[in-house]
């Protein structure tokens, strides 16, 4: 079969205003960025805010593997299917990336014949949206030290900087620098740090900003740093709310494109589920909801990062409610939680998935404790045998789930179907009751042992000396009503990656604890996981390139 890049390369696009006419937009109300590509205008989101919502579809799925998942390919799929069943949907999905793009995950338009195009656009630079939060994270940067450097009329303390820059892009040897060498005019020397841009707050607050006035009210609450007597400093205090607004001023428009079928896609913010709270834009998901009958979402990674975060962050601070969720696993990805080797995974292996669906049915117990209903599909591959995709069936079918299976990688919307299908039966049927797990209220120790005991499995949780001071401090700063971002790895329920199934009798250890005042949340981080990821030994990079006639080869 031909590579993604292939059938990407080889699709037969529409001009923007003609997949934008699916939702009753005009040209007027787009703001085109060549002829695929446009921005959502303000006017259009202030003319449209009244209209009915939608329905709302979260994918998500199980803990991702290296025998690969497929639940950007799955979103897309099924909102391409439900356009076949002539449906108006459009799909609300985040941006990828640069950092594991050309790292070791790949792109994130989907695959197959199921992908939203352009695709070299989209995993590259596509409307300059990255950049812009780049250069407002760094530029908030500039000002701290330059203020400190002119005076320190603010008496801020260097060693509690708590502001990183950020770099769109895998770069392990900026987890730690020392800034200010040189000569005096060249800055106080200083211990400094790098994130990857989709961990930054910035990214934070463009996703969970309502439009222009709340995005400059969250940029004005970032605490940037403390004083010698303890108080917070925020960007206000440096006078940079203006100017960082000012750069994300388009960067706040939501992007609409296309999938290999024609169908609407909003595509907006890009924050990882591991190191971040894992959703799309608030703007794209509220526009989606107003423009049509069927909103397919997803949130990153495994349903105890992404999905959690999309419900106890995203939906309690935009009053969401999603109808529904759909459960992506494969019959590889189980066997390989059961212990099957990397290069068995074609070969059937009842055995292994048995070990294996534990970590499918953590997942299903996980979600129903959010009172929404849930449809789990297989995204099937053709070593996948009747007997393995049956047990799968009936295991799911036998714990209250709707089951389908996805063929949307190979046959596009044809191929999601059966799970459309599935789906709207269930927004039918099945009536929504969504709570969020954990109140306000409660302590932020309580909030991430929550998360930690009822969504991880987690026996307990220990904490650095550190992280207990810094808790302390934000609840007697006044942001203990907080909710919680938890920050671990991707592969396991627990803070270890090699703890594969349903890990049990684990605790998760609390090393490091900081406030995204803008944001409103308290982030937490577990194990050992980083906020700048490093490059494999092979990158993805060393097999991207250009040929003479510029098209864009090894992307993937």
């Amino acid at each position: 079969m031909k590579t993604d890049i292939e059938i990407a390369q080889e699709a037969k696009l529409v001009p923007i205003q003609e997949v934008a006419g699916k939702l009753d937009i005009s040209s007027e109300d787009l703001e085109f960025y060549g002829k695929y590509k446009a921005k959502l205008s303000d006017e259009l989101l202030e003319k449209t805010k009244d209209n009915p919502n939608g329905k709302l579809v979260l994918v998500t799925a199980i803990n991702p593997t290296p025998a690969g998942e497929g639940k950007t390919t799955t979103s897309i799929g099924l909102g391409e299917a439900f356009g076949l069943l002539n449906k108006k949907s459009v799909l609300a999905l985040r941006e990828p990336s640069l950092g594991p793009c050309f790292g070791i995950k790949g792109g994130a338009a989907g695959g197959g014949y199921a992908q939203v195009v352009p695709m070299e656009d989209l995993n590259l630079h596509f409307t300059g949206d990255f950049h812009a939060i780049t250069s407002a994270n760094n530029l908030l940067a500039a000002l701290l030290d330059n203020h400190i450097q002119q005076g320190n009329e603010l008496n801020i303390d260097p060693r509690q900087v708590i502001w990183k820059r950020c770099l769109d892009m895998n770069d392990r040897a900026l987890r730690n620098i020392v800034i200010g060498l040189g000569s005096k005019m060249d800055g106080m020397v200083r211990e400094d740090h790098f994130i990857i841009t989709v961990a930054s707050e910035i990214m934070a607050i463009l996703c969970l900003s309502e439009d222009m006035q709340d995005l400059k009210m969250r940029l004005a609450k970032i605490i940037v740093a403390y004083t010698f007597d303890g108080k917070p400093v925020t960007a206000d205090d440096l006078k940079a709310t203006g100017a960082m607004a000012a750069l994300l001023k388009d960067a706040l428009k939501p992007n609409l494109i296309q999938t290999l079928e024609h169908t609407p896609a909003i595509v907006h913010g890009g924050p990882f589920a591991n190191i971040a709270h894992g959703c799309n834009s608030i703007r794209a998901t509220k526009a989606a909801l107003k423009l049509a009958d069927i909103v397919v979402t997803e949130a990153g990674f495994g349903a105890d990062l992404g999905a959690e975060k999309f419900f106890d962050i995203k939906c309690r601070k935009a009053g969401l409610r999603p109808d529904c969720v759909v459960l992506v696993a494969t019959v590889r990805a189980l066997k390989y939680n059961g212990g099957a080797a990397k290069n068995e995974l074609s070969a059937e292996n009842l055995e292994a998935l048995q070990k294996g669906i534990v970590n499918l049915e953590k997942h299903i117990e996980n979600l129903q404790k959010y009172h929404v209903p849930i449809v789990v599909t297989l995204n099937s591959f053709v070593t996948d045998t009747k007997a393995e995709t049956d047990f799968i069936a009936d295991f799911c079918k036998e714990r209250g789930c709707e089951f389908a299976l996805s063929k949307v990688w190979e046959f596009g919307g044809k191929g999601g179907v059966d799970l459309a299908n599935k789906v709207l039966e269930t927004l039918e049927r099945k009536e929504s009751d969504f709570r969020v797990l954990y109140p306000d209220e409660i302590s932020l120790e309580a909030k991430i042992e929550t998360v930690a005991k009822e969504i991880y499995g987690a026996g307990g949780v220990t904490y650095s000396p550190a992280a207990k001071k810094e808790l302390k401090r934000i609840a007697e700063l006044g942001m203990g009503d907080f909710p919680v971002c938890l920050a671990k790895t991707q592969y396991s329920l627990s803070d270890d990656p090699g703890k594969l199934g349903r890990p049990k009798d684990f605790c998760v250890n609390v090393r490091e604890v900081y406030v995204s005042a803008g944001a409103g949340f308290v982030v937490a981080v577990l194990g050992a996981i980083m906020t700048m990821p490093g490059l494999p030994k092979v990158p993805a990079a060393n097999h991207i390139d250009v040929n003479e006639n510029g098209c864009i080869t090894g992307l993937f």
